[in-house]
């Protein structure tokens, strides 16, 4: 998804990894004055991308360091307003399924954040953050002992092998990409087009698996970037016995501190111990509530309402990734016994109105909706200074490269929208353009988001036809390339703090597809260009060409509108221990929760 000191002289340095796709909407506000100092927290945000490194053996040994005050019992409730869409590992790519894999499923390695905000790459079912050689091209892991499965199997190296091998079949669309192409290129499926369930493999010289404890993998080039590309929760294991294909999306096999008891689809999810995982493996991991109820279809103004309240089973819950309710917000930071039950922080995610450029040909209509939009409005949907702040390009203030003042489009100076401009690009553009298809989320935020679009659009002479797309399949459904939409809200934040972590998976022309995140369809050969060309390079000169690239795309294909960069500002019930905002997840740390009592 989304990013210790090393011992070793070998040690590598890294940037933090700090989230994935985002689903749900932060906190929101009626957009009035709130308090909150933007500049400040862009600030505070640069931390988000500094350097840290991998770690070694000693630092991936559990148990993890105990949480202060932590005590064992209780069951901790957990409010969402949409469903998860996968529970599949290979099909994680968002927010609240990637938190709820921390709690479900191990890796080969993870991220470990300490009490400073300090994160580290850590061997999570390795012993290691993994060892490079040949420059870099070769990386091999050795598996710890005593890790197994909740029905008692042991993780071995032919469950790695499976997780990897399945990744190439079709019926995983959604999840991350990075792995298989760097291992078997852009169409990397028909190098193993059944995924290995009809005994085919991929070769020793690609990946090898010499004994029970070892795994290697072998690329063209040098990657990295290896050890935090299998810290994503896309890239858990999944064990190979009991694995049933399609299906395993209702009912994965854990490997983590819990597992699955119940689970109805887009209504609740019932975690309980894992009693296989061993906490002497885990360096990140607890487990000290007896379990997790996850609970859908609560919507944020009624989760708000409800844990400022703070009565019964209330006051042993969290949000999972929805935040205070925008309406709601002084009635939080006003009442300071409230207000000291919240978290908050800057989320690595910027979120855009994505054009569909199979449908959104002419350029001119992209650059007037571009000046149209109202991020004002939005954001105030969002709640004001506590849920986001203008974005004017793509690059968020948690990225290295972020360029404050880059702002081709007046989003800074007249973040209401610059009316008057888009009206003059539009005109001579024929009436049938002016017609578009708006997709939005079924939920409160969705709602929001469709209002504000539609006053600005319409403002400017677009007939705008708003269709509502089910809030838990959102991401799906705009993932189909044929699907019947001019313009869609994503939000997407870096995997781990380098810009082609952002620019490679939305605009790579080679990654249109079904699933992709490629939302736009962008196919211009000068980004594939420049891609290929940054990837090749040392973060220093490579900095300087996703510049380019970025400049590039906003000023001569837009792609997308950039909208706002987004906050979160979550509450908890006050029986709730060891609350902290987590960097890597850039939502409350759900590693680390307790029930005081």
């Amino acid at each position: 998804m989304k990013p210790i000191s090393s011992r070793r002289a070998r040690a590598i340095v890294v940037a933090l990894a700090a989230g994935s796709l985002a689903l749900t909407a932060c906190s929101k506000n009626d957009g009035g004055d709130s308090g909150a100092d933007s500049k400040k927290d862009q600030k505070e945000a640069s931390v988000q991308s500094k350097a840290v490194t991998y770690a070694d053996a000693a630092g991936s040994t559990g148990p993890a360091a105990e949480v202060p005050g932590a005590k064992p019992g209780g069951t901790i409730n957990v409010y969402q307003e949409a469903g998860l869409s996968h529970l599949d590992p290979g099909q994680i790519y968002v927010s609240d399924a990637g938190q709820v894999a921390n709690l479900l499923f191990r890796r080969l390695t993870q991220f470990k954040e300490d009490d400073k905000g300090n994160v580290s790459v850590v061997g999570d079912l390795a012993t290691d953050s993994g060892k490079s050689s040949d420059g870099g091209k070769t990386w091999t892991f050795t598996l710890k002992d005593g890790v197994k499965d909740q029905n008692g199997n042991a993780i071995t190296s032919a469950d790695i092998r499976h997780t990897v091998e399945r990744q190439y079949a079709k019926f995983i669309f959604d999840g991350p990409t990075y792995l298989q192409t760097w291992l078997s290129g852009a169409d990397y499926r028909k190098a193993l087009p059944n995924g290995g369930f009809d005994g085919k493999h991929l070769p020793d010289s690609v990946l090898a698996t010499p004994d029970d404890k070892t795994v290697v993998f072998h690329f063209d080039t040098a990657r990295p970037d290896l050890p935090q590309t299998l810290a994503m929760a896309g890239y858990a294991v999944v064990p190979a016995k009991g694995d049933t294909k399609e299906k395993y999306d209702k009912a994965p096999v854990a490997t983590g501190p819990y597992k699955i008891v119940s689970n109805k689809v887009g209504k609740e999810l019932v975690l309980a111990k894992n009693t296989n995982w061993d906490p002497k493996t885990d360096s990140v991991r607890h487990q000290y509530a007896n379990g997790f109820d996850f609970q859908f279809g609560i919507t944020e103004s009624t989760q708000t309402k409800r844990l400022i309240a703070d009565q019964g089973e209330d006051k042993n819950a969290i949000q999972l990734t929805g935040g205070v309710e925008a309406t709601q917000i002084q009635d939080v930071i006003g009442n300071a016994a409230v207000s000291k039950r919240t978290v908050k922080g800057y989320q690595p995610y910027v979120m855009q109105l994505t054009f569909n450029l199979d449908r959104v040909k002419d350029l001119k209509v992209r650059q007037a909706i571009t000046y149209a939009v109202n991020s004002k409005s939005l954001i105030a949907g969002e709640g004001g200074a506590y849920g986001g702040d203008v974005a004017p390009n793509y690059f968020a203030p948690t990225l290295p490269g972020y360029e404050a003042s880059y702002d081709p489009y007046g989003r800074l100076k007249m973040p209401q929208g610059n009316i008057a401009k888009a009206k003059e690009i539009l005109k001579g553009v024929p009436a049938a353009e002016k017609k578009v298809v708006f997709a939005y989320s079924n939920s409160e935020a969705g709602q929001k988001r469709k209002v504000a679009i539609e006053d600005a659009l319409t403002k400017v002479g677009f007939n705008v036809v708003s269709k509502e797309v089910d809030s838990a399949s959102y991401y799906e459904q705009i993932g189909k390339l044929n699907n019947p939409y001019d313009l869609y809200i994503t939000g997407w934040g870096q995997d781990w703090p380098s810009p082609g972590t952002v620019i490679t998976p939305i605009y790579d022309g080679t990654q249109v597809a079904d699933g992709s995140s490629n939302y736009s369809h962008v196919k211009d050969p000068k980004v594939d260009e420049l891609i290929k060309k940054a990837l090749g390079q040392d973060p220093t000169a490579a900095a300087a060409t996703w510049k380019e690239a970025q400049h590039y795309l906003l000023e001569k294909v837009l792609p997308a509108a950039p909208l706002w960069y987004t906050k979160q500002f979550q509450l908890s019930g006050s029986n709730i221990g060891g609350a902290r905002y987590g960097s890597v997840s850039s939502l409350i740390d759900i590693n680390r929760l307790f029930v005081k009592s």
